[in-house]
């Protein structure tokens, strides 16, 4: 793994705003947007963090590709439903409207959705499902993207990672986020290993062939992703599965684009991105404290189960990047150097420069 330098993550947000600024993005979108990426990096999502500040948005800002003032539209309304156009905007600014709206009518109807066409990619699918919680609401953000997994018997991507995205409350205990790529990793995860110059485990994807391979460059250039699960031995069409339905809520449901048609980063065009989000009040199914009650016992009973040998504890999902954000608020957040330098030389390039000051370096372990 490349060295890493850490950064007080207020500092990080600051420069996404600014650098956001510079395109014309108003003040409360890049505020928005910032928020989203850096938050990424602190709950150690890095494939969606500051990493995408200009190697997507900004590169697509700079061509006209997204509209930066986000300029959403309702195009159906109904008290629990709504369906919007989403202007080609930033996703996501169009999905935190969105999610907002979705808990707006939950609040009165008990449960909301909303979909959303003609958008772009829009981050972590955590973020949005995470905004229901203080509202003790169940939050779900699904989204589809552009096309890099392979269904099960293929070798040639036809659909996004489509990621699934749910989160709900708890008492004592940390909420439970659930935050998936319905491919067997984002194509996020695979970009971080190859600028890391690392090998990514047999698996994960395979070259323009069809074959299985540990280069992340020759899923990158040509190849594709396998769905969750793996190769069919491994039952990966239950990740193909996923990954359809968050298609056909997103894409189909919406209007918007679906399968290969959504639109690539560095194609010309719209990308036409479809999101669906849904808000569940709890209150209005059963007690909240007693919902809390029995959400606790759940975890902590998956948490008390006896150990596995040679392992001491058990996750619920989310835990982990909790305690990751908790670590990134004492430490700071980590930013590979690649990624710094690259941010280095953008910022000189358009003036806005990258002026944070890093807290500490960690040297790449293998180059010792």
């Amino acid at each position: 793994m490349a060295d890493r330098h850490r950064y007080h993550s207020s500092d990080l947000r600051d420069y996404a705003e600014r650098f956001l600024r510079h395109f014309d993005v108003p003040a409360k979108d890049a505020q928005i947007m910032a928020d989203v990426l850096i938050t990424a990096d602190e709950r150690g999502v890095d494939s969606h963090g500051i990493i995408r500040l200009y190697s997507y948005y900004g590169t697509r800002l700079r061509r006209n590709l997204i509209d930066p003032l986000s300029p959403t539209r309702i195009l159906e309304d109904s008290p629990a439903t709504q369906l919007i156009d989403g202007g080609n905007g930033l996703g996501p600014v169009v999905a935190y409207r969105a999610m907002k709206t979705c808990i707006q009518k939950a609040r009165s109807n008990a449960l909301a959705t909303v979909s959303i066409r003609n958008s772009n990619h829009y981050g972590i699918a955590g973020y949005y499902a995470m905004m229901a919680i203080p509202e003790d609401m169940i939050g779900i953000s699904l989204t589809n993207s552009q096309p890099l997994v392979a269904p099960t018997y293929a070798k040639e991507p036809m659909l996004g990672t489509n990621p699934i995205a749910v989160a709900v409350p708890a008492g004592r205990e940390r909420p439970y986020v659930l935050d998936m790529a319905t491919s067997i990793v984002p194509i996020g995860r695979v970009t971080v290993y190859s600028k890391a110059q690392e090998r990514i485990p047999v698996g994960w994807g395979m070259d323009r062939t069809g074959r299985l391979v540990d280069d992340p460059d020759a899923v990158l250039n040509g190849g594709a992703l396998l769905p969750l699960g793996g190769p069919d031995t491994m039952r990966g069409y239950k990740g193909y599965g996923l990954a359809l339905l968050v298609d056909i809520l997103c894409g189909v449901l919406s209007g918007a684009a679906f399968g290969p048609a959504v639109g690539r980063p560095g194609s010309e065009g719209t990308a036409n991105v479809g999101h669906f989000f849904m808000a569940l009040r709890i209150g209005a199914f059963r007690s909240l404290a007693s919902f809390k009650e029995d959400m606790d016992r759940l975890l902590q009973q998956m948490k008390g189960a006896s150990k596995a040998e040679g392992h001491d504890r058990i996750y619920i999902h989310g835990e982990k990047e909790f305690e990751h954000v908790e670590r990134c608020a004492v430490d700071g957040v980590p930013v590979l150097s690649p990624v710094a330098n690259s941010l280095k030389e953008i910022g000189d390039e358009i003036g806005v420069p990258f002026d944070c000051e890093p807290i500490r370096h960690e040297a790449d372990p293998a180059a010792a």
